[in-house]
């Protein structure tokens, strides 16, 4: 654990008695800069130096082009504060679970490599600012990139997940990478049943290395979510815009990545988010149909996942083999995201019946996004209908797969399935679209 002075700091400043986490200003010609000393990485030795702002950015200097001045000391560091809080019991526990992704990891400057880093004392080394949210226990389920997330890998973390919940913690959260953070909130909606305690994902656009990272923030926000909320939900908690001031509070079955590279891609789809975090620390609640926190009795683990299901984009001139393929291969559902408000071409009609009679669950979505399938508009929609295809409401295709993913691995029947679907289990099935959701989404109101 680094300590204020010693081997942690470039020598000229241990000379001056100035140590890790101490207050320092930095004068570099008519420029003042005030923040934190972090500690030095091994390959920049003692030619610079990093100082954390207040506003939570990090800054690097040249240490011969700079004067640095001693503000105030550090005592004690930031983490050993923070571990004396768990015997004052000053603070709520929060367990983060690592998975992987940019905002567990660090860039190693020699090699360019990026590599997990997402221990008790990273954290607080990183953002010291956690030191007042939350006594943090950190534990890695594994380190992968989330392009790589698969289905049982939902059942590993969301059984971790209830592990925690029984310890008696007072929030989780997960750090993901946020490519397919969308489909693990949605797959911990449906197999955490009766949360007493919320559950916060969380992840990073930009690596922690670059000046416009957005993972202290994001980590911040998270465990005051996990921490402090009254609700008891799985969440997605990521910027709400671009500006280092605002976060976003998403229900994990209604948020969808929406943007490559912007701090703000993350959206609540046909909803709104159900809180805002300012600041980093203050959780303001937006919604009035939450779940609240509560005990442990009514906490069901469901963590099962059947993989043998599909995702089929419709497109003109999709070849009918494309949905024979389903059946060929030996799937048991598949999710088809639609034109509208749910079609397909007629000529695939066939396909799509031979299907449902073979026992496949056939289930609509639309590639719109924003807005609900009625398939009792068109004849084609009707058609469709008929042959047994389940409408999935204003659920997001993704969510729809990891559902049916879920409902194949725990129903009992074909008919318990399609019952299922149409259920609302996790907030992913509203009861009607509100038009000012998608007017707010754009920023036409």
């Amino acid at each position: 654990m680094p300590s204020s002075g010693g081997s942690e700091v470039p020598a000229p400043l241990e000379v001056k008695g100035i140590g890790v986490y101490d207050r320092v200003k930095v004068v570099k010609g008519d420029a003042v800069y005030e923040g934190l000393l972090m500690p030095r990485t091994e390959v920049l030795g003692d030619d610079y130096i990093v100082i954390k702002l207040d506003n939570g950015y990090n800054i690097g200097f040249r240490l011969k082009e700079v004067e640095v001045q001693l503000v105030s000391k550090a005592s004690p560091s930031v983490v050993e504060r923070a571990l004396q809080q768990i015997s004052r019991g000053g603070l709520p526990r929060v367990t983060v679970l690592g998975t992987g992704g940019t905002i567990a990891s660090k860039v190693e400057y020699k090699t360019g490599a990026v590599y997990p880093s997402l221990t008790t004392e990273d954290l607080y080394e990183s953002i010291p600012e956690l030191n007042e949210i939350a006594v943090i226990n950190t534990k890695t389920i594994f380190n992968i990139f989330s392009e790589d997330m698969r289905p049982e890998y939902w059942t590993k973390i969301a059984e971790a997940v209830a592990k925690e919940v029984e310890s008696g913690v007072d929030g989780v959260v997960i750090a993901h990478g946020t490519d397919t953070m969308g489909y693990t909130a949605a797959a911990l909606s449906f197999a955490l049943q009766g949360l007493p305690i919320p559950v916060a994902l969380v992840g990073a656009q930009r690596s922690s290395d670059r000046p416009s990272s957005d993972a202290a923030l994001n980590m911040m926000g998270a465990t005051a979510v996990a921490s402090r909320a009254p609700f008891a939900e799985v969440v997605v908690v990521m910027h709400e815009n671009i500006s280092d001031d605002v976060l976003a509070v998403y229900r994990g079955a209604k948020v969808r990545k929406c943007h490559t590279s912007r701090r703000d891609a993350f959206k609540a789809v046909n909803d709104k988010p159900i809180a805002k975090v300012i600041g980093g620390r203050d959780v303001v609640v937006l919604a009035s149909n939450l779940k609240p926190r509560g005990t442990k009795e009514d906490f069901v683990v469901k963590p099962r996942f059947d993989s043998r299901a599909a995702l089929i984009k419709v497109y003109p001139g999709i070849p009918a083999e494309a949905l024979e393929w389903v059946l060929e291969s030996g799937f048991r559902g598949v999710v088809i995201e639609g034109t509208g408000l749910g079609h397909t071409p007629s000529y695939v009609f066939p396909s799509i019946r031979k299907l449902v009679d073979a026992g496949i669950v056939v289930a609509m979505t639309s590639q719109c996004l924003w807005g609900r399938v009625n398939m009792n508009v068109y004849r084609t929609g009707v058609e469709l209908l008929r042959m047994g295809v389940i409408p999935c409401e204003d659920m997001l295709p993704e969510t729809a797969l990891v559902k049916l993913m879920w409902c194949l691995a725990n129903a009992s029947s074909i008919d318990e399935v399609k019952r299922l679907m149409l259920t609302n289990i996790a907030g992913e099935i509203k009861p009607r679209t509100e038009y000012k959701a998608y007017l707010e989404v754009k920023g036409l109101e």
